[in-house]
């Protein structure tokens, strides 16, 4: 008898624990599809621009926003590409449930056509309820080898562009009192590494920019978001290389894929975040080492110059 009981006792000790994490299983997976649902119901009706629509991130972030019944406005640099996107996002969608695309020709290289980009851009709705800055000129090379018309031409594309679009924006936003501006960043707006110097200098001169933005506009009920993630898988453009300069090939073992960044990129609008960072460990162990122990990070990082290992691999 005595036998007996003990092993009443301990079998459902030994059950508790798989029990526990079935039900956590069952509770996250629940969590998750109300949180889809959700998703889709808060940009329902929002106008929302995106730029660099037909990029990897950009098509994902349309599929997704298109499917929430979201007004879109698609910007890119391709007509063509652009009538692509549109053909596969109509044919996709319920048009019963789906509001078909706006498509504006926008190349933040070509500063000049800006006022007419905004013009165009607010002729579509007559207001932006969400803009996602998601264009992105990438370049490795050493310093000494960069000309100065290429050092702009990046500084148009990552900084200039994006923060002259959101002021173009931000008067209609500030009169409705309400919009939300996405920064799609980089890693490399907040920790620099070798070879990339006009890139990251472009990256941070965002950051700033957007931070300050968001202090600013918080009081008109303006929301600013910044995602700063690590390269993208499988749809990074090529990055521009100098002929003197031989790089070696960039690891894509800890990439972000558009699919998980456009996902990312809903649930920031949905739920108001502030700032989101997307890493694995060792970017973001960078960015405590340079808080805290800045010559250490140098250190590494002039190690790993000489070795062209290390910085490839942090991001």
């Amino acid at each position: 008898m005595c036998f007996l009981s003990l092993q009443n006792m301990v079998f459902p000790s030994v059950m508790v624990l798989p029990l526990l994490i079935v039900m956590a299983a069952g509770l996250y997976y629940i969590y998750n599809k109300v949180m889809q649902f959700m998703s889709k119901s808060l940009v329902r009706n929002k106008v929302v621009v995106i730029t660099d629509a037909v990029s990897g991130v950009g098509t994902e972030c349309a599929h997704l926003f298109h499917k929430g019944g979201a007004r879109l406005i698609l910007c890119g640099t391709s007509w063509d590409k652009l009538e692509s996107l549109y053909d596969s996002l109509t044919n996709d969608g319920d048009p019963r449930e789906t509001f078909a695309p706006k498509l504006v020709i926008l190349d933040f290289s070509d500063m000049h056509s800006m006022e007419d980009v905004l013009v165009e851009v607010m002729d579509c709705y007559g207001c932006v309820d969400v803009l996602i800055c998601n264009s992105s000129m990438k370049l490795k090379a050493p310093v000494q080898s960069i000309s100065l018309e290429l050092d702009r031409n990046i500084m148009d594309i990552n900084y200039f562009g994006p923060s002259t679009l959101a002021k173009g924006l931000l008067p209609t936003m500030i009169s409705r009192r309400s919009g939300h501006i996405v920064l799609v960043n980089s890693i490399q707006g907040r920790l620099a590494i070798p070879f990339r110097s006009s890139y990251a200098a472009s990256k941070h001169a965002a950051q700033a920019f957007f931070d300050c933005l968001r202090a600013e506009v918080e009081e008109y009920g303006i929301f600013v978001s910044t995602i700063s993630h690590t390269f993208i898988n499988a749809s990074d453009p090529v990055p521009v290389k100098v002929p003197a300069f031989k790089a070696n090939a960039l690891s894509m073992t800890h990439g972000v894929r558009p699919s998980v960044l456009a996902n990312e990129i809903m649930q920031t609008v949905n739920r108001k975040r502030k700032e989101v960072v997307m890493s694995h460990p060792i970017p973001r162990v960078a960015l405590y080492l340079r808080s805290l122990l800045p010559s250490f990070l140098f250190a590494v990082l002039g190690a790993g110059v000489k070795d062209s290992v290390l910085p490839e691999q942090m991001l």
